[in-house]
Parts: structure tokens; C-alpha cells; sequence
């Protein structure tokens, strides 16, 4: 264990288990923090390589007629599993 860590649980040991449950609080708000920047990253990643396919956008009602077909397969699943 660093030194660091050592100095943080002796601290942690000298507060009252109120203010302990603050600290687990402001640790897991600064986790979540990161692990978005991380995501954001990632993404940030992911759409430069999609960008480098050049593909061309899609259009509105290519959107729409997927959304609509993707409605009428979970409809028609739900059915032929009833």
C-alpha cells in the first residue's frame, strides 16, 4: 500500500461513520466521473472511424423505415410466441 493510502485510511479511521459515508459518496461521484470521460473518449474514437468510411448519411426515411420494421419483427415475435 502507498503511503498515500495509508494516510487516507488513518483519516478515514478518525471520522465519524456519517462523514465516511460522504467520502464513499465523493470516491464513487469521482469514479463515475472518469469512467464518462472514458465512454466519451471511446466514442470520440469510434466516430472518427466511422467517419473515415466515408459512407454517406442516411436519410430520414431510411431511419424511419427501420425503426418501422424493427416494430413489426418485436410485433410479430411477440405474437408467434403467444
Amino acid at each position: 500500500m502507498t503511503a498515500i493510502e495509508l494516510q487516507l485510511l488513518e483519516r478515514l479511521k478518525q471520522l465519524p461513520p456519517a462523514r465516511v459515508a460522504e467520502v464513499v459518496d465523493f470516491v464513487e461521484f469521482l469514479a463515475s466521473r472518469e469512467e464518462r470521460k472514458l465512454a466519451v473518449a471511446r466514442l470520440g474514437d469510434q466516430l472518427a472511424r466511422l467517419d473515415a468510411l466515408g459512407l454517406p448519411a442516411v436519410s430520414d426515411e431510411e431511419v424511419e423505415a427501420e425503426v418501422q420494421a424493427s416494430r413489426y419483427a418485436r410485433r410479430n415475435e411477440g405474437l408467434a410466441g403467444a
